[in-house]
């Protein structure tokens, strides 16, 4: 069978594993003092057993001046009630370091860092609260409900710590997940081989991209059976991405492994013909919708196989199963009145961002 996508350029895509695996990492940890210790323990065992390639050096406010070592890469605080965290979370930035504050009082750090002149940025303040990041990509660990920073809630029970128990502590490492691939892009796939915390957020980044991009192929893509193509390659870079975060490289001895994927992508593109053809007002919106979710729950279905220890061996069953549930139930749901009322709804969303969206393959 003939693969509408350049395998070699795809494994290729890949070998940049190689790279990461030997790129060298350095981070700082500098604890407050005053910290719960609960939230010093986790951080810094986060950061423990970091591979060969990876320097992590930790310091505390007490003692001699710490100040990041020159090389680092990126920065931790674990903030307490300490006046100093805003004023070294200030110096770290101007070394052109980014810090991350890892808190569980948020509220508190946030406003002692204002009143002593030294605001930390939104987006650097790092905590347990809320379960609204995992629970969008489908982080199980966040979406339970017992995460305990839905204390949050409560703006009472905000200036006291929020306990690290076990579903913070998986609340905590999503965010600081999140935070590592937003700030360190250029070594992002390092700092994941490093530290396990960063794969699931890098993955499912590379998830929810993947899926949008392909909501945009699906509707922009007018010629017959062109985005087939596309969106099979986007699917094969997205599980190559993957399996990278997880240690887990492509060779060409998986080329089994990308014909399942591909055997996906004409499942998506049937299921779409079907439905586009039920519904012809609609069809781009119907493309849009099935390889949305069709990608969607492949990557999904990636990501909970290599969090339960799988290995590149056995990733093609597991997600041609998943897309071929998602894309039967994405063309049954589009085939009714209420699917039709959505995927309208979908094919508005998408066309506004379709120009952007597909400008991104990374």
């Amino acid at each position: 069978m003939k693969l509408p996508i350049d395998l070699k350029a795809v494994i290729e895509a890949a070998t940049d594993i190689e790279s990461a695996r030997n790129t060298p990492v350095s981070v700082s940890v500098l604890i407050d003092d005053s910290a719960p210790g609960d939230v010093a323990a986790h951080v810094r065992s986060a950061f423990v057993g970091a591979g060969a390639h990876a320097r992590v050096t930790v310091g505390y406010f007490v003692g001699p001046a710490f100040s990041p070592y020159e090389g680092d890469d990126m920065a931790v605080i674990v903030a307490g009630f300490s006046e100093e965290v805003g004023r070294r979370a200030a110096e770290i930035r101007a070394a052109g370091v980014p810090v991350m504050v890892v808190t569980s009082m948020p509220r508190l750090v946030a406003d002692m860092a204002v009143a002593y002149g030294n605001p930390i940025p939104e987006g650097d303040l790092v905590a347990p609260e809320g379960v609204e990041g995992c629970e969008a990509d489908g982080d199980a660990a966040c979406e339970s409900g017992e995460v305990a920073g839905a204390n949050a809630q409560s703006p009472e029970i905000l200036d006291a710590p929020i306990p690290i128990d076990a579903a913070a502590a998986a609340a905590l490492d999503c965010r600081m997940g999140e935070w590592v691939v937003a700030a360190c892009r250029e070594k992002r796939l390092a700092l994941a081989l490093s530290f396990p915390f960063v794969r699931r957020p890098l993955s499912l980044e590379a998830v929810s991209a993947t899926s949008l991009q392909n909501a945009g192929i699906g509707l922009v893509l007018f010629i017959p059976g062109a985005d087939m193509p596309l969106m099979t390659l986007n699917q094969a870079k997205m599980l190559l991405q993957i399996a990278a975060a997880y240690g887990e490289p492509m060779s060409v001895a998986r080329v089994k492994e990308l014909a399942a994927i591909v055997g996906g992508a004409f499942a998506c593109r049937s299921v779409a013909r079907q439905v586009a053809g039920a519904v012809p007002a609609i069809g781009c919106a119907v493309k849009a919708g099935v390889g949305y979710a069709g990608t969607k729950a492949m990557g999904l279905a990636a990501v909970e196989y290599f969090e339960r220890g799988g290995n590149i061996a056995g990733l093609a069953g597991v997600v041609s199963t998943a897309t071929a549930k998602a894309t039967q139930i994405a063309g049954d749901v589009a085939a009714t009145p209420a699917g039709a009322r959505v995927l309208s709804t979908v094919k508005t969303a998408v066309r506004q961002g379709a120009a952007s969206v597909l400008k991104k393959t990374e």
